[in-house]
């Protein structure tokens, strides 16, 4: 009879290939660590020998829209967490900031970014405030780009909110032009009944009947001028929140600081991380390296 074939151990074979391989590891330990501060020499190197460059950055509030007459919030595109990065990458928006700022627009789109500036755990329906960075050669550059970008958010943004204002303002217009007539018209009754007390010429009976007609008159527009007050006052309550909660609108203009071209932690922890992995290599094949060295002598 054929005896069974057995199956190869996997496992014990990779447990044995791994505990040979943390041996070599071990046994040539400083090569991994010098892999790991040789490459993180190399990157900080690398970091600051790329030049200086200048960033500016501006900070954009999207707006909390809200329905008319002071409903509940509203989705629109202040409420979608990609309306900034959209618009300031669209192409015509980088074409817009490379005629502002006399960058070209392949430079301009790789030196672009966004951020939302947000607290731990922010309260969900609160629109965050957005950082729009840009990075130039010059200061002017771009402080100049980082503005018509910003710019560009607020113009698309705000359409809904700054309709809302014109109307509102019609309204308050409207409403102090009525208000205005309605207390002509009480001053000019009043200055008509004081002057038909004087007035002699006039009978009493009819004197009695025009008074009660300018009372009349005084009350009705005292009541139509109370109400437009009331409208106008809400009217302006309505008209601050749309302005100075719902619209959008630039927090701070771009202002441009120096910084290196790379940023020097992040290539900093690249080349420690690539040194690392190079010196791991190096001390698992040392050994096998060695090891023909080794034979091929022996058998010379």
């Amino acid at each position: 009879m054929t005896p069974a074939h057995t199956p190869p151990d996997l496992e014990g074979e990779q447990e044995v290939d791994l505990a040979s391989a943390w041996q070599r590891i071990k046994l040539r330990w400083w090569l991994p660590v010098l892999g790991l501060v040789a490459g993180a020499l190399a990157g900080l190197v690398l970091a600051l020998s790329g030049g200086d460059v200048w960033r500016a950055e501006t900070i954009v509030y999207l707006g909390q829209p809200f329905a008319p007459l002071g409903g509940g919030q509203i989705q629109s595109l202040a409420t979608n967490p990609r309306t900034v990065s959209e618009i300031v990458r669209s192409e015509s928006a980088i074409q817009a900031a490379s005629e502002a700022s006399d960058i070209a627009p392949p430079k301009l789109r790789s030196a672009i970014s966004t951020k939302e500036l947000t607290s731990v755990g922010p309260t969900r329906g609160i629109n965050p405030l957005i950082e729009i960075g840009v990075k130039a050669e010059g200061p002017r550059k771009a402080e100049d780009a980082a503005d018509a970008l910003a710019e560009r958010v607020v113009e698309n943004v705000s359409t809904f909110v700054s309709r809302k204002v014109e109307l509102l303002e019609q309204q308050v217009a409207i409403s102090e032009s009525q208000l205005a007539a309605v207390t002509a018209r009480i001053t000019q009754a009043q200055a008509q009944q004081d002057a038909l007390v004087d007035n002699t010429a006039i009978a009493p009976i009819e004197r009695l009947l025009l008074s009660q007609n300018l009372n009349a008159v005084i009350t009705t527009a005292d009541a139509r001028r109370a109400a437009l007050q009331g409208d106008l006052f809400e009217a302006g309550q309505l008209l601050n929140q749309a302005a100075n909660v719902e619209s959008s609108r630039v927090i701070e203009p771009a202002r441009a600081v120096k910084t290196t071209a790379r940023s020097s932690r992040t290539s900093l922890l690249v080349g420690a991380l690539i040194g690392l992995v190079i010196g791991l290599v190096a001390a698992l094949a040392a050994e096998p390296i060695l090891a023909r060295r080794r034979s091929a002598s022996s058998e010379d």
